[in-house]
């Protein structure tokens, strides 16, 4: 009994003893390991203080050129704030100086336009007065020359302003001749004493011929029928002349036969186009 009691003693004494080692080999460890953590904790807080540092440092300088930045901005936003003044100002200046011009331009323009519109009303009542005149002289050559134009040895027409007086050559020349012959200088004088009534027109003969060219001994006076045409206007301007028209407002025209009013197919037709104009026409400014 004894014995057993002792030798449970004994085992529990081992048993203490051992769970004693245990115990003290774990706390150790523990301990270990809590430097170990304090180690790590301390290098981490350097690192984190040397981090916290840098970026400090960096944020500064960011802030410092943000800064520089910010004052360098606002500097160049003024000059340029003022340029763009500048420009306003001298643009606006500008186009004020535009609009004056153009309001000038206008009234310059409406006053010219006015004084346009005044020269084209003149200009309509001297060519109404104009084709009055003509109208007038129409009336009265139709009027003297009834007999004549009855024989169908002148015709007479107005248009527009522009008086022609027709006079078939039979009338005023005998064949192969320019000289006006005595008859003919009767019906010219009937169309003097009207010309002589017109005023601010020129008057212009023109002489035409059939296509029939000039032969024979004929051909020595008259080469052609320009130089027949040619002769036949001239006489007659001549002979205007000589009854008192002032021969500023003469001219004769020599147009042979190419200007013809009919065919030359037919005599009919060629005793048509062998004629003497005569036209009242504005006169040509000097």
């Amino acid at each position: 009994m004894v014995k057993r009691i002792l030798v449970a003693a004994m085992l529990f004494a081992f048993s203490w003893a051992a769970a004693g080692c245990v115990s003290m080999g774990k706390y150790e460890k523990k301990e270990q390991e809590a430097d170990t953590l304090s180690r790590n904790l301390q290098d981490l807080q350097q690192k984190n203080a040397s981090e916290i540092a840098d970026l400090k440092a960096q944020l500064e300088k960011l802030a410092s050129d943000a800064a520089k930045e910010k004052e360098t901005l606002t500097g160049e936003n003024t000059r340029l704030e003022k340029n763009f003044e500048n420009l306003l100002r001298a643009r606006s200046d500008e186009l004020s100086k535009n609009i004056s011009e153009l309001r000038q331009k206008i009234s310059d323009l409406e006053s010219e336009n006015a004084r346009l519109k005044g020269d084209i009303a003149n200009l309509r009542k001297a060519k109404e007065e104009e084709v009055q005149k003509t109208s007038k002289t129409y009336e009265e050559m139709l009027e003297k020359m009834k007999s004549e134009i009855s024989q169908g040895q002148v015709t007479i027409s107005e248009l527009k302003g522009k008086l022609t007086v027709n006079m078939v050559d039979a009338i005023l020349f005998d064949s192969g001749k320019s000289e006006v012959k005595p008859a003919g200088l009767m019906v010219l004088q009937k169309v003097i004493d009207i010309l002589k009534t017109v005023k601010d027109q020129a008057i212009r003969i023109e002489g035409h011929t059939d296509n029939k060219q000039i032969v024979g001994a004929l051909t020595k006076k008259f080469p052609t029928n320009w130089e027949l045409s040619a002769a036949r206007a001239i006489n007659v301007t001549r002979y205007l002349q000589q009854q008192g028209l002032d021969p500023a407002v003469l001219s004769a025209v020599a147009y042979g036969e190419f200007k013809p009013v009919a065919g030359n197919d037919t005599d009919e037709g060629r005793a048509r186009n062998r004629r003497i104009e005569i036209i009242l026409v504005a006169k040509e400014a000097p």
